[in-house]
């Protein structure tokens, strides 16, 4: 059998997001034993997701595995799935589609890498329970999308000092309020995850025009920024994790 997966991403200008998802694609093809792996984008450019589903049948496949590439649940993963389950009417190649890449385990131990990676390349070597951590999330309208930043949290909370978390747009506390919530703790090292998925531009730009002025007047001497989630291993192995739930 012949078999095809698609990753459907909210969508972005960013070069850097086109070249990460290329990355995790050939790496799922080849080790997913995929005859075809590609992307494609929900929302702000091609090639949107009728697009994807249709390079993905031009490879004369039999199966077609759909991963919703979102960290959390909510309205976005829904408008995918739905424009996903429309197409499967025009096409006899059989569609599966799997949960989103929320909610798992292997997310708490890669955000501990990033901040273990930031620490050594600063050559801070104190023990983690004296390392505090906050979280920096997209927000949404969405409840259960704060509730996968929770679990994040609460993942990591045994491991440092003091975990909290916030977002960048839509719900509170706020980028600001986040590193208030930071000062009030009185950290020796602060370190900063942005849980993205991508360097797009709301890690490379938007995130910034907050956090840089909030650190800043903080007081706080160590705040460290670790990288986002990007194309790690753990990554890779969770999307071929998502795909094999709905294949079995």
């Amino acid at each position: 059998m012949r078999r095809g997966l698609l990753l459907i991403d909210r969508g972005s200008r960013e070069e850097e997001v086109k070249e990460e998802l290329q990355y995790i694609c050939e790496k799922v093809k080849s080790r997913g034993n995929y005859h075809f792996s590609d992307y494609c984008f929900l929302e702000v450019i091609p090639p949107y997701i009728e697009d994807g589903v249709n390079r993905c049948i031009s490879q004369n496949i039999d199966s077609l595995t759909i991963v919703p590439y979102f960290l959390y649940p909510g309205r976005k993963v829904k408008a995918a799935v739905n424009t996903a389950i429309k197409l499967q009417s025009q096409t006899k190649v059989k569609f599966t589609i799997s949960r989103p890449m929320s909610l798992h385990k292997s997310l708490i131990k890669i955000v501990d890498e990033k901040i273990d990676a930031v620490l050594k390349k600063n050559n801070i070597s104190i023990p983690k329970n004296q390392v505090d951590v906050l979280l920096i999330g997209h927000g949404s309208k969405d409840p259960n999308a704060r509730m996968s930043l929770r679990y994040i949290s609460d993942g990591l909370e045994e491991r440092y000092r003091a975990v909290k978390y916030c977002f960048l747009e839509i719900e509170e506390p706020n980028i600001k309020q986040g590193i208030e919530m930071s000062v009030d703790n009185t950290p020796n090292v602060l370190v900063v995850m942005p849980y993205f998925l991508h360097r797009g531009a709301h890690v490379k730009r938007d995130i910034h025009q907050d956090l840089d002025p909030a650190i800043a007047s903080s007081g706080i001497k160590n705040v460290l920024i670790s990288e986002h989630l990007g194309t790690d291993d753990k990554i890779i192995d969770l999307v071929l994790e998502r795909a094999k739930e709905v294949e079995m």
